[in-house]
Formats: C-alpha cells, structure tokens, sequence
C-alpha cells in the first residue's frame, strides 16, 4: 500500500513553478553606466544578467558589421579569391582602402571589416554575397529574425547613418552570440594585428590590451549615434557578451560590468548520475520505490547566494519490474525558482516483481496494460 505521504510529497514535486524574470540592473550591487542603453548576457544560454534600456531601437554604427560578417560567412567560402570592382571603392568613413582591381581573399575582406572597420570592406562582402547592398541588406533583415531579434532592421552592411537603421542592445547580444559561436569570425576578432594584402591591421578594440578575459568583437562610432562598443570575456568557464549604445565612457563601463558578473556569478555543473532526492514508489514490488538519477551533465549560471532543485517530471508510480538505467523521464532544474535547464532521468537500481503478492485479474490486466504504454512511450538505455 502507497503512504499517502510519499504521494502527496511526489505530485507537489510535479507542480511547475512560475519563471521569475530576472532583472540585474535593479541589483543592489550592480554598477551604474554611462550609456544610453546596455546589457550583459551568458553567451550560451543568453541569460540576461544586466540590461538598462536594453529593447529601445537606436543608432549602432559599425557594430552592424557584426551581423555583415556572420551573414557573409554563411554564404562565401573565406578561402574564395575575389577582385576588387571599382564600384566597392571610395566609400565614405573608415575604410580598408581598397584598390580596384587588386585582389583579396574573403578573409581579407573580413579583417579589414572587423579590425579595420572597413566600409568598403562591408560593401564588397555584401555585393559579393548576394549581389547589391539592398538584396544583402534583406539576408541581414531575414537573419536577425531568425535569431529572435524583434527591434533590429538593417539598411546597409557597414552602419552609416540610414533612416530606419536600429537596433535594440538586446539584438546585438543576440546576434553576437550566434556569431561568436563561428570559428573564423570568434579568430577574427580576437586578432590584435594582422597583415593583410600588403595592409598592416590593427584592432581597433582596446578591451583585448586591457582587459584579461576579453575575446573581442567590435567597435563602432558616428555622430548622431555616439560611441558603440560589443564585446565579450570569458573566465572560469563562464562567457559573456556585453553591448553599450551611445556610451561616452564605453572602456570603463564594459570593464565594471564585467567585473561585477563574474564576482557575482559562477556556472554549476550537475554531473551525468547525480541522485535525486524524489523516488518513485513502486506497485508489486520486493521495493516499495525505485531511485533516480540524472542521465548527463547538465551546466548553468547562477549568483553565488542562489540555491538550485531538480523538480522530477516522472510516473506518480509504476509497476515492477523496475529495470536499472531504464528512462524514467526528466527534472527541471531550478535556480530560486526560475526554470533554467532540463535534464533527462533514468532509473537508478532495478526492482523485481514481489511474485509473493497475489494479484487479482484485473490487477494483472492494469498491470500489464500500464507497462505496454510505458514501454511503448518511453525509450529504454542502459546509463549505469
């Protein structure tokens, strides 16, 4: 017979907990900024530590160039040899100074867009990819949807100042992430010098001299849209990504924001085989409940006065036999009650049939039909 203890302990366990949204800006302790607009986000999870302003459109510059190089490099071979036309030339603002006629590699291009800030390097990307700057103009615009951007619309490649040109510090984080999830663009930016075409390079991103952590990634600045700085830094395992909009004190700012994250946040791992608390009872067992444990390794951020729980998402109960490693189902995990991860649960022991209980027909048949649809609907693997 089930207590009605362990029951009514194992279906509060199933209840879902509401998300809590997670402001850090409104943090006693976090550090105050110049910048019109700025957040901090987890690069893997894109976890929002910090945010002020963070959804309100605005000028972003040359940090557009970010989202050029990303769309550029899911359609161009880095490798590929292009020559230089006439029409890529010239433009106005930072450039890479290219030549009609010369020619250059994808990769070339891509320094001098991202070190140099080259506008006619981001024209030439962007005629090369999809043949005018409109037509790319529309892969930026399509991409960024796709990454959840929802302030963000694009003009051109290179962030001159265009009507309508906007976006979000949200959007930026968002579409950093993604881009530093790219081998060549996350070497690119963290590229102090480089020597390209006869060309000596330099990033224009102080933070990679003066910050220890810092893996890049762009610069930006025009009049009406000030100074605009994405970056990211990474330390004990843990990265993040940091953007400020119009932010006369960029340098410092990022540097402060970066120091209060990583004080005051730490990634925890929950290993593959971690025992839950929670058991599930067993019917017709030689046990009256069988043990759970996790079936991978399971990682997320958390503040250093935060308390985790794995909630099981389980049978209320199942029938003997119980086979050890068999699936049992998944657990959230929770940080003060926000749903962070989900990680998958297997039995921990095998518990066989007590063949002394009697059971009557219609026992037997529950029994049976019971285990055909649990089988039939949870896969079974061998973990232990």
């Amino acid at each position: 017979m089930l207590s009605r203890k362990i029951i009514s302990v194992l279906c509060a366990a199933f209840c879902v907990a509401a998300a809590l949204p997670f402001n850090a800006a409104a943090a006693s302790n976090a550090p105050g900024v110049s910048a019109k607009a700025a957040i901090v986000i987890e690069a893997e999870t894109g976890k929002t530590l910090y945010e002020w302003n963070a959804d309100e459109p605005r000028k972003i510059a040359s940090t557009t160039k970010i989202l050029t190089a990303l769309v550029a490099l899911s359609k161009l071979d880095a490798n590929k040899s292009v020559e230089i036309k006439p029409e890529w030339t010239g433009i106005e603002g930072s450039s890479m100074y290219l030549k009609a006629g010369e020619k250059l590699t994808v990769r070339d291009l891509l320094y001098g867009l991202l070190l140099e800030s080259g506008n006619d390097a981001a024209v030439a990307l962007a005629c090369l990819t999809a043949g005018s700057v409109a037509d790319f103009a529309e892969l930026m615009n399509e991409k960024a949807e796709k990454l959840g951007c929802t302030d963000a619309y694009f003009v051109n490649p290179n962030g001159l100042d265009a009507k309508n040109h906007l976006a979000s510090a949200r959007d930026l984080a968002k579409i950093t992430a993604a881009a530093m999830e790219n081998e060549e663009f996350a070497a690119i930016v963290s590229t102090k010098y480089a020597t390209v075409a006869g060309r000596s390079l330099k990033n224009h991103n102080k933070l990679l001299w003066n910050y220890d952590g810092c893996l890049g990634v762009k610069t930006g600045y025009t009049k009406s849209a000030g100074r605009s700085l994405v970056s990211c830094a990474e330390r004990g395992g843990v990265r993040l990504i940091c953007v400020t909009l119009s932010d006369p004190n960029d340098w410092d700012d990022h540097a402060r924001l970066y120091d209060w994250a990583f004080a005051n946040f730490t990634r925890k791992t929950i290993a593959k085989g971690t025992r839950l608390t929670a058991r599930v009872p067993v019917l017709s067992g030689v046990k009256a409940t069988a043990s759970l444990r996790t079936g991978g390794d399971v990682s997320f951020l958390m503040s250093g006065d935060a308390s985790y729980e794995l909630i099981p998402e389980v049978p209320q109960f199942i029938y003997a036999v119980v086979v050890r490693g068999a699936y049992a189902g998944t657990a959230r995990v929770e940080v003060n009650g926000e749903y962070v991860a989900r990680v998958p649960v297997f039995y921990a022991e095998t518990v066989r049939r007590d063949e002394t209980e009697p059971l009557t027909g219609w026992e037997q048949f529950k029994r049976a039909w019971y285990r055909a649809n649990e089988l039939g609907y949870y896969r079974i693997g061998y973990y232990w």
